[in-house]
């Protein structure tokens, strides 16, 4: 069986797509609001649907598709199918036997995993890690989560639980991060971290453009808006991604003196600064790394955008299935 269905459960979207394993083509692909706050029952109906939807629009039949795998942004259980909790969606999903729900509804095995890791497991297979062996990954958006390929194999840890990346700490004293803890990566290089850091310079009425592409509506400071004042050599958008790939390259120098990664795969809605958060992480790296030959590091960009989830997902659906 090459086929493999993959399904990526976002806070904004639902995307679901058909992926021949063997090329990592997605044969067919389809993307609807997941519209969370009407609960866990509606945005299961929907899912199930778009799945079968699908399957039916596939030139294959559905004896050559081997499962499902759904990329969760929580907290699971994947060999119980469960999800214990999902942070951002309403009413937290809590205790929801997600994989038999949907098992029963379209007739196929059903896997989940963590959403991060089976973008990692995507770019590592068909995109920017194509071709290594060890390889991790860090998605960097409204939080920031993370993978970690050793030895071609995708590190799942107790409960899918290995590759929190966003919480390696940075400084033990510094600001609380939303998992409870002080001085995670998340509390210092996530978005809403970054348009805090542009907000305070506003208001401190520092000479910036931040202020002014967006008529000083500070609700309306993003990292996107940053980014752009830094297109056009503002010096304190320049500082600010500046600080913020250090710390991140501060993140990368302890996994990778850890695990000795030949790829650094950097992904989500901040890595769409480019070279601007780039240079200042391969900059980090060559400063902060002794013990390996950090020259061997390659950091880049992410390849697969909105495909990565379905693909890897597709792609822990067909080797769980194999392996069982």
């Amino acid at each position: 069986m090459k086929y493999a269905i993959g399904c990526d459960l976002g806070g904004t979207n639902l995307r679901v797509g058909a992926v021949d394993i063997q090329s990592g083509h997605v044969v067919h692909h389809q993307s609807i609001p997941t519209l969370a706050r009407e609960g866990y029952e509606a945005v299961i109906s929907r899912m199930v649907n778009l799945i079968n939807d699908v399957i039916q629009r596939c030139e294959f039949n559905k004896s050559e598709i081997c499962g499902v795998g759904i990329g969760v942004p929580g907290v699971l259980n994947p060999d119980k199918g469960l999800v214990i909790f999902l942070p951002n969606f309403h009413g937290g999903w809590r205790g929801i036997h997600l994989g038999d729900l949907v098992q029963s509804e379209i007739g196929l095995s059903v896997y989940l995993m963590n959403d991060v890791r089976s973008i990692t497991f995507g770019e590592w297979k068909y995109g920017a890690g194509k071709g290594t062996s060890s390889m991790v990954c860090f998605a960097i958006g409204t939080g920031i989560g993370g993978g970690v390929v050793i030895n071609d194999k995708l590190v799942m840890g107790f409960n899918g639980t290995a590759g929190e990346l966003g919480h390696i700490i940075i400084d033990p004293d510094g600001p609380q991060c939303g998992c409870g803890n002080h001085g995670c990566l998340e509390a210092y290089a996530s978005g809403p971290a970054i348009a805090a850091m542009g907000i305070k310079a506003v208001m401190q009425g520092r000479t910036t453009l931040i202020g002014e592409l967006v008529n000083f509506d500070l609700n309306k400071i993003t990292p996107e808006v940053i980014a752009k004042a830094a297109a056009q050599g503002d010096q304190i958008a320049i500082e600010i991604y500046d600080h913020v790939g250090k710390i991140i390259g501060i993140a990368v120098a302890n996994i990778s003196v850890a695990i000795g990664p030949e790829r650094i795969v950097i992904g989500g809605g901040v890595a769409a600064a480019g070279e601007l958060l780039f240079e200042p992480i391969r900059k980090t790296i060559q400063e902060r790394i002794f013990v390996m030959p950090k020259e061997k590091i390659k950091v880049v960009s992410a390849e697969l955008g909105d495909e990565a989830g379905i693909l890897g997902s597709a792609l822990w659906a067909h080797l769980k299935q194999h392996h069982t």
